[in-house]
């Protein structure tokens, strides 16, 4: 069952990539180009003061914005594919007792709205993404690594409120439960939150609506690529076990 469901996985991620891709040209890049403007002119100015601060781009915007951006995404799809396939395919036999798993499909929508939460939208509270011609030279190894930190923080987190679900649910009814490991899970991030430092990399001056439309359009472009993944998968999956469990009762008619 796991090669054809990590099959599916890479085509519901190539399917979320390609309108992730087009959504972020469409509304993402006239954005980044602005910013690009901004940071052409602070160089320019920096330059009539004497300071060199960097070479030629190696690549051209144009190439930037529609190869190196389609190219980027559909790679990150894909990887987001098939580990969303990998993780339905671990959850979905942990709870396949039909009378206590939910539906294929409701399952995929559940898991992708999950993943989104715990992988981008917590770690985008404390770290939200700047415009690529912002970041500072000697800030963005330190506002990488301590995103990355982020996203284990949170995604560990994720897992114990998982099992603290499962063992509350021994003791009282499913929806409290759930809503107490949803609390506890927010009480730990924020903790972690207030931890882990702030990394300040935006230069005086630059337009604070360039930055918020940025900030928003990232998000839509998340929000598009995970949503994709979980509708498209969902529809996937279930046709694919109804597929082999009609084939299951043809075998075994056959009998």
């Amino acid at each position: 069952m796991e090669r054809w469901l990590i099959a599916r996985g890479l085509l519901a991620g190539a399917v979320g990539a390609v309108l992730a891709f087009v959504f972020a040209r469409l509304f993402a890049e006239p954005i980044i180009g602005r910013a690009v403007e901004f940071e052409d002119a602070r160089t320019e100015a920096a330059h009539a003061h004497g300071v060199h601060e960097h070479g030629a781009e190696l690549f051209s915007r144009g190439v930037q914005a529609n190869a190196g951006l389609g190219f980027g995404v559909l790679i990150f799809g894909l990887a987001v594919g098939a580990l969303f396939a990998v993780v339905f395919c671990l959850v979905y036999g942990r709870v396949g007792n039909p009378s206590a798993s939910p539906a294929p499909r409701v399952l995929s929508i559940r898991l992708a709205a999950l993943a989104f939460t715990v992988v981008y939208l917590v770690p985008f509270v404390k770290y939200p993404p700047n415009p690529p011609a912002v970041g500072q030279a000697d800030t963005i190894g330190a506002r990488t690594l301590w995103y990355l930190v982020m996203v284990v923080a949170s995604v560990m987190l994720s897992i114990v409120a998982v099992y603290l679900v499962r063992w509350l649910s021994m003791r009282m009814d499913m929806f409290n439960a759930g809503l107490l490991a949803a609390g506890a899970y927010l009480v730990a991030v924020t903790v972690v939150m207030a931890i882990l430092p702030t990394v300040a990399e935006i230069p005086q001056g630059f337009p604070a609506d360039v930055l918020y439309e940025f900030r928003l359009v990232s998000l839509g472009t998340q929000l598009v690529l995970w949503a994709s993944i979980g509708l498209v998968f969902s529809v996937l999956v279930g046709r694919g076990l109804d597929e082999r469990a009609d084939s299951g009762r043809v075998q075994s008619a056959a009998a």
